[in-house]
């Protein structure tokens, strides 16, 4: 495959990212692969999956939303990433992305993400209906404070409460991009992305019947089911939903990144055969 460093313009910072595409082979389409939560375009899934996906004939876009990372700098000391994400720009960035591929000659990408970039991609199939396939690695529920007990445990243990409305506080306050230590897996949020997290995001499986496109749903068993709702998604879907449960495989895919990759590729070679 031949790859090309890409920028991607925005209302504010431009979307860093990879474009590959195959050499030698005839295009079949392009893939838009959305990272999960403090990633980026060159580590999981948009790394160990382009190379396969080339061989298929895809060409693959993978990006950095303005949510990348933990925190990082660009140009100046100004501080930028994951730390700072909100709902309604990890949305907007899909689309940027979307738009870049689009005036390339790829208006109908097949979507692929990861974790938080699943939940982010049922959002961008169900307002694009013109999508071929959708493809949630370990994507995770969504929904508003009702439904995140997991991540409100990860995120703060039994202190969720007590930070939560704190951070509500600072945003009301004016002070939303004062961050916030947690002993959970993010580290450090803003009091604003904190509040967004708990607020604004829908849930994957009220927006299951809107999709009607080919779905591959991928979870590893050392997963809980109740985060990564595989099943209950393929119920709820509009169109058909095929479930994947990896063996001795994490939220990660450590190790197991060739099976995801034969996974993957059988998959969406089977979807386009039946086109």
């Amino acid at each position: 495959m031949r790859t090309e460093l890409i920028s991607i313009e925005t209302d504010t910072t431009p979307l860093d990212g990879a474009f590959h595409w195959p050499e030698h082979r005839l295009l079949r389409g392009a893939v838009l692969l959305f990272h999960g939560n403090t990633m980026n375009f060159y580590v999981g899934a948009p790394r160990f999956l382009p190379p396969v996906l080339t061989e298929l004939g895809f060409a693959c876009l993978a990006f950095n939303r303005r949510g990348h990372d933990i925190l990082s700098v660009r140009d100046s000391r100004a501080a930028e990433g994951g730390a700072f994400q909100r709902t309604s720009e990890g949305v907007a960035d899909n689309n940027h992305a979307a738009a870049w591929l689009a005036d390339r000659g790829f208006p109908a990408p097949v979507v692929i993400g990861h974790s938080n970039g699943g939940m982010l991609g049922t959002i961008h199939v169900s307002e694009h209906p013109e999508t071929p396939a959708l493809i949630l690695l370990s994507a995770h529920r969504g929904g508003g404070i009702e439904h995140t007990r997991n991540s409100q445990r990860m995120l703060a243990g039994d202190r969720f409460a007590e930070v939560f409305e704190k951070a509500k506080a600072l945003v009301a306050a004016g002070k939303g991009s004062e961050l916030i230590l947690f002993p959970g897996w993010w580290y450090v949020l803003s009091a604003e992305s904190m509040v967004d997290r708990f607020t604004t995001m829908p849930h994957t499986l009220d927006l299951a019947p809107r999709i009607k496109c080919p779905v591959l749903y991928v979870r590893g068993d050392q997963e809980a089911k109740e985060p990564y709702p595989a099943e209950d998604f393929a119920a709820r879907a509009g169109g058909p939903c095929d479930v994947e449960i990896v063996p001795n495989c994490d939220h990660f895919y450590r190790g197991r990144e060739a099976a995801i990759q034969s996974i993957v590729t059988k998959w969406l070679a089977g979807v386009y055969r039946s086109k």
